[in-house]
């Protein structure tokens, strides 16, 4: 799925979810940052096989859709946290249901 598909909206309700959590990391990251503010360098200690680039990517787009914020605190080096906004929470939310079908679909296959 694309990034345009995100924004797109002429699409249903569970399309346009999909669009902003689609990908290999996004919805690890969303499971970690409901833990509270969290800094880059842990997210990709976190998150096994993560690189730099694609987490700085993967960040950038859930802030683009109103899911994270970036807080930037003026300390030498420069601490950045980012953090579930509400929106980002609700998502969060939403995907619990989800995620609980997933659990017992894979004690179904074993």
């Amino acid at each position: 799925m694309t990034r345009s598909r995100a924004r797109d909206t002429d699409v249903c309700g569970v399309t346009a979810a999909i669009a902003v959590i689609d990908g290999k990391w996004k919805t690890a990251l969303l499971w970690l940052l409901e833990s509270g503010p969290i800094r880059p360098g842990e997210l990709r200690r976190r998150v096994p096989g993560l690189t730099e680039k694609v987490l700085t990517q993967a960040l950038r787009e859930m802030e683009a859709d109103g899911l994270v914020d970036r807080e930037v605190h003026p300390v030498k080096p420069l601490k950045t946290e980012y953090r579930l906004t509400p929106f980002g929470q609700e998502l969060a939310d939403a995907l619990g249901p989800l995620s609980d079908w997933g659990h017992r679909r894979l004690e179904k296959l074993s």
